[in-house]
């Protein structure tokens, strides 16, 4: 049995029309749904916990509003939900990993999960850097997960890569997405992956599993409750980075067809690239 937590995130709906101002996404119109590529890593959790027996349990951190992806999950199938209350937190990636770090360390799970990277940030750091504080080995972009035993991998005449004198009770054999081509690579447990687009097909939250997640378990921690004091609280969710801006792409303006034989054109266009697009 495999105790399996998922790193998980409410994203806004990048489908959706986004409207930015200075201070980031306007959220008075916009959707928000769980990241997708965490989705891969929620519907292998579930499938895993299927084969081999055990609980998934999903971890969050954000706003009050967060707690409906939380609430989809547990929907989905998933046992339990922790929502991280630290808003700030998620504008900078090292204090974000300090803190989920702490709230997953005294579950001690089996295996960590979690998507590739958020598609609102495109960031993919965090769970590596969760990984990282929790000194586990971790395997990304996968698109196939076994778990087995030393001896069941060996059945099946893969190698077993472990550090000089680890040994562990189960190992994951992952095949990962490397551009275009696959690699086969296996870890021992307790481990993160990251899971990317045809890992697996997620499901949906069916109505039996809505009326069942009113009942599980989702509570809500604070960055004081893991670090103590308020004063060890604000140096952990002090940020090292500041996003100073966030603007739009500029406008799309009309081609422009430029005149004359070829070698006119060549420099015309070499003109416009370096007095309009400055890229010259």
């Amino acid at each position: 049995m495999l105790k399996i937590v998922v790193l998980l995130k409410q994203t806004f709906d990048t489908e959706e029309k986004i409207m930015l101002t200075q201070a980031g996404v306007d959220e008075s119109d916009a959707k928000f749904i769980i990241n997708p590529y965490d989705e891969y890593a929620l519907e292998e959790a579930i499938r895993q916990r299927e084969l081999l027996g055990g609980e998934v349990i999903v971890v969050t951190c954000g706003p009050e509003r967060s707690q409906e992806a939380l609430r989809t999950a547990l929907a989905i199938g998933a046992d339990e939900a922790i929502r991280l209350d630290g808003e700030a937190l998620s504008q900078d990636a090292s204090s974000l990993a300090a803190a989920l770090a702490a709230v997953i360390e005294p579950l001690a799970p089996d295996l960590l999960l979690a998507g590739l990277f958020a598609v609102d940030s495109g960031s993919g750091s965090v769970a590596l850097q969760v990984a990282e504080r929790l000194q586990l080995p971790h395997a990304s972009a996968a698109v196939k997960l076994t778990i087995a035993s030393a001896a069941e991998l060996s059945a099946l005449g893969e190698a077993i890569s472990a550090p000089d004198g680890h040994s562990a009770k189960h190992y994951a054999l992952i095949e990962r997405d490397v551009e275009g081509d696959t690699e086969t690579v296996s870890i021992p447990l307790p481990a993160l992956i990251t899971a990317q687009q045809g890992l697996n097909e997620p499901r949906y939250p069916s109505l039996p599993g809505i009326m069942k997640a009113k009942r599980k378990p989702l509570r809500t921690v604070t960055v004081s409750e893991l670090f103590g004091s308020d004063a060890a609280a604000a140096e952990h969710a002090s940020p090292r980075t500041v996003r100073a801006q966030l603007i739009p792409p500029p406008p799309r303006t009309a081609g422009k067809r430029l005149p004359g034989a070829p070698a006119e054109q060549a420099a015309a266009l070499i003109a416009l690239l370096r007095t309009e697009a400055k890229l010259l």
